[in-house]
């Protein structure tokens, strides 16, 4: 028989139900969403067979794609050999269909030889995310980084010039060029790039657990790759560049390959009365 116990939410032992309440998974159990789990120090976490980092307290995070589900399996192996089990139901959301026409053809349709640039753009930014620290900036929660309407939300569909497109992966603020953006939690710089095909100028800052956040379409970068900066601190501009109709922040999150839905760790926007004076 094998050493290791495997203990269920449904199990009738004492012990076992007190084992199991070690686990805790707190968040929004839906697509787009990410969950921050606590476990016993020392335990090691799958997703889905995936292995999952654990902070020294025992913190780590579950995130679900946008068409996630309808469960996802977290494994939690705890330093005493009990396997705890939670399968999580996934709930489905609607996500609408938006018309964006006007576009240069070019940005629609890439060129031959633009096609370079696009792929050196894509490993700029996978290389950015792959960062995997044991820093849990993540902790003290998000804040939003820009102040105006919400003009694009997550999982909504995108026809461009006619043309059905990828589903868009961020939440977009409108604000006009030149718009503070502040990071929206603590982090480190590793991607600070002036002029990408798509997103113009665009920014990555890692929280940890390879935790990060995008900012795209930016006018000004305000920070360097390799920098910490704090919750609040100015680090762009918001702006017009690459591929867009109007200025506004493009603003994403990555949990290692799970596209997150920013907007779902965030309270709600900010009145513009309220909004960030420095």
């Amino acid at each position: 028989m094998s050493r290791i116990a495997v203990v269920s939410l449904a199990c009738c032992s004492l012990f076992g139900i007190a084992r199991a309440a070690e686990v805790r998974l707190e968040g929004q159990h839906v697509q787009g969403g990410m969950l921050i789990g606590h476990a016993p120090p020392g335990s090691q976490v799958t997703q889905d067979g995936q292995s999952v980092r654990v902070s020294d307290r025992g913190e780590f995070l579950i995130g679900f794609n946008r068409d996630e589900g309808p469960t996802s399996v977290v494994d939690v192996l705890t330093p005493a050999g009990e396997l705890i089990r939670r399968e999580i139901t996934v709930a489905p959301r609607d996500y609408r269909i938006q018309r964006i026409d006007g576009l240069p053809p070019r940005k629609v349709t890439p060129k031959p030889e633009d096609v370079a640039r696009i792929r050196a753009d894509v490993t700029a930014v996978k290389r950015a995310r792959k960062r995997d620290d044991p820093r849990t900036d993540f902790d003290a929660g998000f804040i939003w980084p820009a102040i105006g309407p919400i003009s694009g939300v997550y999982g909504s569909q995108r026809v461009l010039n006619g043309k059905p497109r990828r589903p868009h992966y961020g939440v977009d603020v409108a604000a006009p060029v030149g718009s503070p953006v502040v990071a929206p939690a603590d982090g480190i710089v590793t991607l600070a790039h002036s002029d990408m095909f798509y997103s113009g100028a665009t920014l990555v800052i890692d929280h940890g657990h390879r935790l990060s956040s995008s900012f795209l379409h930016l006018n000004r970068i305000l920070v360097e790759e390799g920098d910490r900066v704090k919750q609040g601190d100015l680090i762009a501009e918001v702006g017009a560049s690459g591929r867009v109709t109007g200025a506004h922040l493009d603003w994403r999150m990555n949990l290692r390959d799970k596209r997150i839905d920013p907007q779902l760790l965030v309270g709600p926007m900010p009145a513009q009365a309220d909004a960030r004076a420095n």
